[in-house]
């Protein structure tokens, strides 16, 4: 899937759902992990391309943050 910007244009990570990334990206940069996607946007539900993509985006948002706060079960 799509995950790259290019001149501010956003790509699409969900070509099923029509999700875009700055839509993933700002859910994450809210806190949002995975199951919040799956469960807000229906990433990763019906082809599953996009999923992978999600959990790499969630990892390099872990990576550029000085702190980051797993939510308790």
């Amino acid at each position: 899937m799509l995950l790259r910007i290019i001149q501010g244009v956003a790509m699409f990570v969900c070509v099923c759902k029509g999700i875009t990334d700055s839509q993933i990206q700002g859910a994450i940069d809210k806190g949002a992990d995975y199951k919040e996607l799956r469960e807000t946007f229906g990433v990763g539900t019906d082809c599953g391309q996009c999923g992978n993509t999600c959990k790499q985006m969630i990892n390099t948002h872990k990576l550029n943050c000085e702190f980051y706060e797993v939510k308790a079960a």
